[in-house]
């Protein structure tokens, strides 16, 4: 293929567009088409990488691959020697994404009978297109025009678009010319992309070359003509017309003249099947000429005004089988139309309405105010097939209009009577019918039941706002679905039917009593029915109840969801506020889910549901006995239940139990042999005997929690070693004053927490770091602890095996300085020798090679540390978080630390001197800090990696200042600050 086609080819267009004035909106095509053969350049070279991403995909790909085959296979038959050297260069890639034009076209040596072949018969992908066009469509519409000519066989370029030379070498082509040929393959991928165009892309699509407008102005495409709400004149729609005159849809609702548009598309458009008008005024003229228009199917007019307003319109058609009069304003109206099937007058305002309809099978009249009793009836009763009527909104409508059209539409399956006032079903029988619509009926009472269970084939009831209906029982066997809602006087609902699926009952505040039988039905909704005191179900399908709100169901309501009652496989139950309950007790094989959330009154709790995995029990706060037994529960949470005392829990796949805040509790029987996690902080009353059997009864547990337990002792912490797989103890907020049964029993713990257990003695903690108890310790909380300060350093110097050390709030740490300490050893060690050394009292010699495996230490709020020193020596390797934040009489800091992330110095309102050796420093917080502007960048110097620092409100700093401290220390991103204080 030559370089430069495309160029070429866009110049030719627009030689083309100085000879047609028609596309007077295309000139800037010919600059588009340079630009894009400028780019043939490259995309020649990356044509080979291209085509590899398209996807040869099931029977359209085998389809493109033997059409490759047939084409390679024709140029070497026809093209001989000649065409030998000439290479094959199909492109796929259809330029999504990528540079548009050059990457759809396709060059191939082939003769003109081999390469023009179908370009007219392409396969139709699309057949209407609805969506809404850009504003621009007055100037879009002039880049489609004629392109191509019939002439025998073979098609050829239309002059107007060839060129002056287009009909001089028809006969023959030149091998030049054999390069410009496209290959009808790229057309089919071409034309397949556009259908998915709406047809403002397509103009837009238009304006790229002259394939692509080619393509863009196929027939296929254009087969819906849709100008709604689009400025467009006459002119243009009847170019349009005259351009596609096999269109078969058109829409011009919304424009201007819709009376001479309406004229122009059922006079141009002979095929026309589809036309939708509206808001404008439409003339007699336009529904005499509509009868020729023999193809029509379907004519909608909407909010439209017909004729001059004051004389009779006839509509008189063979063949329309719909027809729809939305919101028109018309005196009388005519209609024959023997194959009419569908008609709606929805909403228009005619007093009069002549029907000769015979197979008429829909008919909407609803919102018709002005339509009399005697004119519906006369309307509906002259078509005898009828099967769909809806007269909603129509208040005149009697029920002896009711009768005589149940007599004459023995077909009638569809009604709808909806907000007509005078009609209370008396008399009338409508066995035919499947749907009935009775919304805000006022004379439909319980008396009307009679003449709804003749409908032995009803499928669909609404009795919605029906206000003086008191009660509904029906026995139908073919009923599906039903809604009550607002029904203010509603009390007794009654229903048998196999089929039953769907119940709507809603804000009825007078229901009491419902009664269901039904094999289908597996969702029932009934929240808020306040005055709901009796429910009996016969739903052996039934699935999920919610009875949110039912506010007067008392505890016989457990026997109807028990397995002895009528819905076996009841899945779900919600009985969320339901605050007459006081006892219940639950036995089923199904239920899976049950909620009791916000049930105040309950106090005693009884669940035998093998299944049950999910229970909530938020609000009821006061249960005092619940008995879980057997259940399926995964996890369950009773901290909720603060008046709870006894529990009885049989859960074998119990995993996680919560019970914070039960500080009654004092029995409870927990039989999980799974169970992992077990949280009773706050339980009081919980005393050893109980901990020692659920520990004999849970021998997985990891993970517990006695908080504030000041009922257990040595007794039950003894039992631990039932629990070999514990690692998380917490016994804060205890009166322990011995922790040899937690050293004895907890061999493989490795998080213990001892927050303010006051009554720890200072040796409480020797075993830990003179007998090596609890090797596997990782974390250790002191915190707001009374032990010594040579109790804390020496647990710091010697468990070298800590990863977390919180000592938040120990009054009694005075100073964190390990580089004296180091050093004083390291004199006794010279003195004395590593033997006198290790006997003297108080004093442990630490291994000196072994690195510390300290990760966070957290001092927060210890008020009598003065000076942190942690110098190289100390051999913090892995420490990457300190906090030592309020503490308020902190002077001095001295850290080296190389891996030493985050250090949290705020509110340290004392500090004065920093000194830091930390090169991989990230977050450094100095928040209310009485420290100047050289300390810190003195401090930060050799903080390479610092990113974010805190200085807001630090009174020696000023905002001032901020450009000094990004220079000392480069790699800042974050710096707050704020304004000191006057």
């Amino acid at each position: 293929m030559k370089e430069g086609v495309l160029g070429n080819e866009s110049e030719d267009m627009e030689n083309d567009d100085s000879e047609l004035g028609f596309w007077e909106a295309f000139d800037n095509v010919g600059d588009e088409g340079k630009e894009l053969g400028s780019q043939v350049n490259d995309d020649r070279a990356n044509r080979r990488e291209n085509s590899k991403r398209f996807d040869f995909d099931g029977e359209k790909s085998q389809d493109l691959l033997r059409r490759i085959n047939d084409v390679e296979s024709r140029c070497a038959t026809t093209g001989g020697s000649e065409i030998q050297g000439l290479k094959v260069d199909i492109n796929l890639n259809l330029g999504l994404g990528d540079e548009p034009s050059s990457s759809t076209s396709t060059a191939i040596a082939l003769g003109r009978e081999n390469s023009l072949g179908d370009t007219q018969n392409k396969r139709p992908k699309v057949h209407s297109f609805s969506l809404d066009w850009g504003t621009s469509f007055e100037n879009e519409i002039h880049y489609f025009g004629p392109v191509h000519e019939e002439v025998g066989h073979k098609v050829v370029p239309d002059s107007s678009v060839a060129g002056d030379d287009g009909g001089k070498n028809s006969d023959s082509l030149k091998m030049g010319d054999l390069l410009e040929v496209r290959m009808d393959l790229t057309d089919d991928l071409l034309h397949m992309v556009f259908s998915f165009l709406d047809h403002i892309d397509l103009c837009h699509a238009a304006r790229v070359c002259k394939q692509w407008r080619d393509a863009s102005s196929h027939e296929d495409f254009w087969r819906y003509l849709n100008f709604e709400n689009r400025p467009i004149s006459v002119q243009q729609f009847e170019d349009m017309c005259q351009r596609y005159p096999n269109a078969t849809a058109v829409n011009v609702y919304g424009t201007s003249t819709i009376h001479q548009l309406g004229m122009k598309a059922v006079s141009s458009l002979r095929n026309l099947e589809v036309l939708t008008l509206g808001k404008g005024q439409l003339g007699e003229t336009f529904f005499q000429a509509l009868t020729d228009c023999h193809m029509l199917r379907s004519f909608t007019v909407n909010d439209a005004t017909l004729g001059n307003g004051i004389q009779e319109i006839p509509i008189y058609h063979d063949r329309l089988h719909e027809l729809q009069i939305v919101k028109c304003r018309v005196l009388r109206v005519s209609i024959r139309c023997p194959q009419l099937e569908t008609l709606s007058l929805k909403r228009s305002s005619m007093p009069h309405v002549v029907l000769n309809c015979p197979l008429l099978h829909e008919l909407d009249i609803a919102s018709c105010h002005k339509l009399s009793d005697a004119a519906i009836r006369s309307a509906a009763t002259s078509c005898p097939l009828l099967e769909s009527l809806d007269m909603s909104n129509c208040s005149c409508v009697s029920d002896e209009t009711l009768r005589e059209i149940a007599m004459s539409c023995g077909n009638l399956r569809i009604l709808d009577a909806s907000y007509c006032q005078n009609i209370s079903l008396e008399s009338v029988r409508l066995p035919m019918l499947t749907v009935l619509k009775l919304h805000s009926c006022e004379g439909i009472t319980s008396a009307s039941m009679a003449a709804i269970a003749h409908s032995y084939m009803l499928e669909v009831l609404e009795l919605d706002n029906c206000s003086l209906l008191t009660s509904v029982s029906l026995d139908l066997q073919r009923l599906k679905s039903i809604r009550l809602v607002h029904c203010r006087k509603f009390v007794d609902l009654n229903l048998r039917s196999s089929v039953l699926s769907s119940i709507t009952v809603s804000n009825c505040p007078s229901l009491q009593r419902i009664s269901i039988t039904s094999n289908a039905l597996k969702k029932l909704f009934l929240q808020k029915q306040e005055s709901l005191t009796m429910l009996e179900l016969q739903c052996h399908c039934l699935e999920e109840v919610d009875l949110t709100e039912c506010e007067s169901l008392t505890n016989s309501i457990c026997e109807v969801f028990s397995s002895t009652g009528g819905c076996p496989v009841l899945r779900s139950l919600v009985l969320d506020s339901c605050e007459s309950l006081t006892a219940v007790s639950f036995c089923s094989t199904s239920l899976v889910n049950l909620s009791l959330a916000g049930c105040r009154a309950i106090t005693s709790l009884d669940v035998t549901c093998l299944y049950l995995e999910h229970i909530s029990l938020d609000g009821c706060d006061h249960l005092e006995r619940a008995t879980f037994s057997p259940v399926g529960l995964r996890s369950l949470n009773l901290g909720i239940c603060p008046k709870l005392n006894v529990l009885h829990i049989e859960a074998p796949r119990m995993v996680s139990l919560e019970l914070k805040g039960c500080g009654v509790l004092s029995e409870a029987f927990i039989e999980c042999p799974l169970l992992t996690s077990l949280d009773a902080s706050f339980c009081s009353q919980l005393k050893d005997d109980c901990l020692s059997a659920t520990t004999s009864s849970c021998p997985l547990i990891e993970s517990l929690v006695l908080m504030s337990c000041p009922s257990v002792g040595p007794d039950g912490l003894a039992s631990l070693n039932c629990l070999q797989s514990l690692t998380y103890l917490d016994l804060s907020y205890t009166f322990l004053v011995n922790l040899q049964p937690v050293y004895e029993s907890c061999l493989y713990l490795k998080v213990l927490k001892l927050q303010a257990c006051k009554y720890l003695s200072d040796t409480s903690l020797e075993p830990l770091y003179k007998g090596n108890a609890l090797p596997a310790l990782c974390e250790l909380d002191l915190s707001y602890g009374t032990l010594c300060q040579s109790a804390i350093e020496e647990l710091l110097a010697c468990c070298r095996h800590l990863t977390h050390v919180s000592l938040n709030g120990c009054v009694n740490m005075h100073d964190l300085d390990w580089g004296s300490r180091i050093e004083r050893l390291s004199v006794m060690s010279t003195f004395h020798g590593s033997h006198e050394l290790s006997s003297m009292e108080n004093v442990v010699m630490p291994h000196f090679q072994a690195n510390r495996l300290l990760q966070n230490l957290n001092c927060v709020g210890c008020p009598n540390i003065k000076k942190v020193v942690i110098p190289p020596t100390a051999r913090c390797f892995h420490l990457s978080s300190l906090n030592l934040s309020l503490s308020s009489n902190l002077k001095e800091v001295d850290i080296s630390c190389c891996n030493l992330f985050i250090l949290n110095l705020s509110n340290c309102n004392s500090l004065e001197i920093l000194k830091l050796d930390c090169p991989r420093l990230t977050s450094l917080f100095l928040q209310s800090c009485n420290i100047n502007e050289e300390a810190i960048e003195a401090a930060i110097m050799g903080c390479n990696m610092l990113e974010t620092l805190d200085i807001r409100f630090c009174p020696k700093i000023s905002p001032l200042s901020m450009g000094t401290i990004r220079a000392v220390c480069p790699s800042l991103k974050r710096i707050f600050s704020s304004l000191a204080p006057a």
